[in-house]
């Protein structure tokens, strides 16, 4: 039962969610080792402004206190304007420690305890209530001003309870919120790293098909004797199935290869118009076999130039021309065009085929993915295609073909913009240097 209540909450909290509320609940714990910090020293700060706002009023109480002498004054309330302040209290300490209240209603000091000093102004306890005595010296003996600290205090609290009443809420959204971004970011890594796990298991299953028949073919050669035309026979199909293991190989090393290492952009100008031509004629070959019709419209205003290695181009066309002809049909049309305008340079291949279905588009560039179930090819060309078209900054067009009925594969890349050569220098503009002119008006002053 254990076992089936964690497979179940397996499926309900995927992978890329217990990773985002774990590395959620890392940034949670910062935050609040962080909030806690920042809370200890603000409260810091303002205990050391309301203890030094309480000095300053009790020193300024001391001066007013000389200037009417050593005498019993009034209940301390409204001198300096603000009623809502604990009142400020007087006591007089004689040399021996002797304690006279100078304000009414002063609490009691302790007689002979409190020694003023250089270590004044102090916080003590007088009564059950802490208070803030600072002390003057007036002759021999000291004047001390005392003021009560609840104030302070519950200015501290209510602070303080403030503080950790928003503790929770800004830690709950802090979660929430790195829990979301968190979500957002592996989304993209979750998608890559399934499509890796369903590329490994195509692969698998890619390579074990002509592995399988390898094996079969060599087992059932090996299993009794055959005559030279049967041993044949099986060689001939293990060395197809090996030259299809190959290719697929061969593939996913170029798409290794593609993805680890782009290559870089073509600096050099590159004719479309000239691939387009020599794979139209490279595949009418292959194409005359099933009596499939290929026809190229590469005739262009401008030179159809763009930026890119001559060996991708080459290859693009070749993929597109061969599913081309793969779904056109026996007794298919193929069309291969180059079309230069506004900028840009379009290659496009249509067929008579039956098209592109429209659920079948959104993973058409999927690598092992097949449109249609037909058990020619591996399901790379298109991936292969598609990283082509990005390497070289190209656009993809897919869509119907107007003209054959079929599908059409089109892209398009901005058109090379040839550098500007610096002029040459003036001598150069000079007539060339005859050395067998000089030769010859040498030869006749000699004569």
């Amino acid at each position: 039962m254990r076992t089936g209540h964690r497979t179940a909450r397996h499926r309900l909290l995927p992978p890329q969610f217990a990773h985002a509320a774990r590395v959620a609940g890392a940034a949670t714990l910062i935050i609040a080792i962080v909030y806690t910090g920042c809370v200890t020293v603000l409260n810091l700060r303002e205990a050391t402004r309301l203890t030094g706002q309480t000095d300053a009023r009790l020193r300024d109480r001391l001066t007013e206190a000389s200037r009417y002498g050593v005498t019993i004054l009034p209940k301390d309330g409204d001198d300096d304007g603000d009623v809502d302040d604990a009142p400020v209290f007087l006591w007089l300490i004689s040399p021996g420690g002797h304690v006279t209240r100078l304000s009414v209603d002063a609490p009691a000091l302790p007689s002979g305890e409190l020694r003023p000093g250089p270590g004044w102004p102090v916080t003590t306890a007088i009564g059950g209530r802490f208070f803030r005595l600072v002390a003057r010296r007036t002759g021999r003996q000291w004047i001390v001003a005392g003021q009560s600290l609840a104030q302070n205090r519950h200015t501290q609290s209510v602070l303080l309870d403030s503080e950790i009443a928003a503790a929770p809420l800004l830690l709950v959204a802090m979660f929430l919120g790195s829990l979301a971004v968190g979500l957002k970011a592996l989304g993209p890594v979750e998608q890559s790293r399934r499509r890796q796990l369903e590329f490994t298991a195509d692969a698998s299953h890619e390579l074990r098909t002509p592995l399988s028949v390898i094996s079969a073919e060599a087992d059932v050669a090996l299993a009794s004797p055959r005559s030279a035309a049967e041993y044949q026979g099986s060689l001939i199909r293990i060395q197809a199935e090996g030259k299809r293991l190959r290719r697929i190989v061969e593939d996913l090393l170029w798409l290794a290869r593609s993805d680890s290492q782009p290559p870089p952009p073509g600096d050099e100008p590159l004719d479309v118009a000239t691939i387009a031509d020599t794979c139209a004629g490279r595949f009418r070959v292959v194409a005359g076999a099933r009596s499939i019709t290929i026809t190229a419209d590469t005739e262009t205003p401008a030179p159809a130039l763009i930026s890119a290695p001559p060996e991708w181009i080459d290859r693009l066309a070749g993929v597109l021309m061969d599913n081309a002809c793969r779904y056109a049909g026996p007794g298919g049309s193929v069309s291969i065009s180059v079309v230069a305008a506004a900028g840009r340079v379009s290659l496009a291949v249509e067929d008579s085929g039956p098209g592109i279905p429209q659920t079948e588009r959104a993973r058409l560039f999927d690598r092992f993915h097949r449109a249609a179930d037909d058990g020619q090819g591996a399901g790379l060309g298109l991936a292969i295609a598609d990283a082509i078209v990005r390497s070289t900054g190209g656009r993809w067009h897919v869509g119907d073909s107007a003209l054959l009925g079929g599908a059409r594969m089109a892209v398009s890349w901005r058109r090379h913009q040839p550098r500007h050569l610096p002029a040459p220098p003036a001598a150069a503009w000079y007539p060339a240097h005859d050395q067998a002119a000089d030769d010859e008006a040498r030869q006749v002053r000699r004569d």
